[in-house]
C-alpha cells in the first residue's frame, strides 16, 4: 500500500528517538539549557551544509514558490513555520530537562500523555476523524496513563508540558503544506537559533572540552534531531496527526524496557502491565494497517 511508507517513516523516527537516552545520558553533568543550545546551533549548521550541497534547486524551488503564494496563504505558512520552531524548541529544553534532571520515566510518561493530547487536538482543531476502535484504543491509552501516574504527580506537570508542546507541534506541522518539509525543517532550526541566540551570552556555562561532548553531540544532531525530525514530517505528508501522534508510544516503550534493562529502574507490576495497555491500544488504534490485508483475504 502507498500509505504504507508513511507509517514506516513515523514508526521509523520514534524508534530511533527511543535510543535518545543513549546519546544524552552521558551530558547529564552539563546543563540542560547548554546541551539545547549546542544541539540547535550545531543542527542548523548540519540542515543548511546539507541544503547549500544537496538541495540548492530544492530550495530555489520553495523559495520562488512561497513568494507565488496569495499574502493569506504565505501568511499562514510563515505562522504555520514560526509555531512550529517555537514549540519545538520549547519541548526540547523541557524533555532534556525532565531526562537528565527528573527521570527517564517521568520523560516516558510525557510521551505516553502526547498521543492523547494530539488526538484530540487533532479531532477539534483540524476535524479528523476516527472510529470508534480508534477512540476505544484513546481510552484504554489514558487508562495506561491514569495508572501511571498514581503516585507520580510531582512529574505529571511537565509531563504534561512536554506532551503539549510536541502534540501542537505535530499539528501545526500537519497544517503547513505549503513548502518542503526538509526546507521547513531548515527554517524552523533558523528560527529556533534566533530565539535562543540572545540568551547564549549570560545563560551558557563555560565552552566544553570534552570530546565526549561533542562525540554525543554529533550523534544528537545527527541520528536524534536531523534523521527522525525529517521522517516525522515526510509521514505527516501521508497520513493523520492521530495516526503519527499513535506512533510516539514506540518512544516510551523503548525508554521503559531501557530503564528497567540498562539504567536498572525500579519498576512496579502496575506500569508492567501499564505498557502491555499501550501496546494493545497501538493495535487497536492501527487495526486497519496490521489486519486490513487478512480482512480483505476472507473476503
Amino acid at each position: 500500500m502507498a500509505r504504507n511508507k508513511y507509517y514506516a517513516a513515523a514508526f521509523a523516527a520514534f524508534f530511533i528517538w527511543g535510543f535518545f537516552s543513549f546519546a544524552l545520558k552521558p551530558l547529564q553533568n552539563y546543563p540542560s539549557l547548554d546541551i539545547l543550545f549546542y544541539r540547535v546551533f550545531f543542527s542548523v549548521a548540519t540542515m543548511i551544509l546539507i541544503n547549500v550541497l544537496f538541495r540548492r534547486k530544492v530550495v530555489t524551488q520553495n523559495w520562488h514558490y512561497l513568494r507565488s503564494l496569495p499574502v493569506v496563504e504565505q501568511r499562514n505558512a510563515i505562522v504555520m513555520t514560526l509555531g512550529g520552531a517555537v514549540f519545538l524548541s520549547s519541548n526540547w529544553f523541557i524533555y532534556i530537562f525532565v531526562m537528565n534532571h527528573v527521570s527517564v520515566n517521568a520523560a516516558s510518561l510525557a510521551y505516553l500523555i502526547c498521543p492523547i493530547l494530539t488526538t484530540v487536538f487533532a479531532y477539534f482543531l483540524l476535524k479528523e476523524q476516527l472510529s470508534k476502535w480508534q477512540w476505544f484504543a484513546v481510552f484504554v491509552s489514558f487508562v495506561s496513563c491514569i495508572l501511571l501516574g498514581y503516585g507520580h504527580f510531582s512529574a505529571i506537570f511537565y509531563s504534561l508540558l512536554t506532551a503539549a508542546t510536541y502534540a501542537f507541534y505535530i499539528i501545526s506541522q500537519r497544517k503547513n503544506t505549503a513548502i518542503d518539509k526538509f526546507f521547513g525543517l531548515t527554517i524552523q532550526l533558523i528560527l529556533t537559533a534566533v530565539i535562543l541566540a540572545p540568551f547564549y551570552p549570560t545563560d551558557s556555562g563555560a565552552v566544553p572540552t570534552e570530546p565526549l561532548f561533542y562525540g554525543c553531540m554529533a550523534l544528537i544532531v545527527v541520528f536524534f534531531t536531523v534523521i527522525p525530525l525529517f521522517l516525522n514530517l515526510y509521514a505527516l505528508k501521508g497520513i493523520s496527526s492521530s495516526a503519527v501522534g499513535i506512533m510516539i508510544y514506540i518512544n516510551p516503550i523503548i525508554n521503559f524496557l531501557l530503564a528497567i534493562f540498562y539504567y536498572d529502574e525500579q519498576v512496579s507490576f502496575v506500569q508492567l502491565f501499564s505498557y502491555f495497555l499501550i501496546l494493545v491500544s497501538i493495535v487497536i488504534f492501527n487495526e486497519k494497517l496490521f489486519f486490513g490485508k487478512k480482512k480483505a483475504s476472507l473476503v
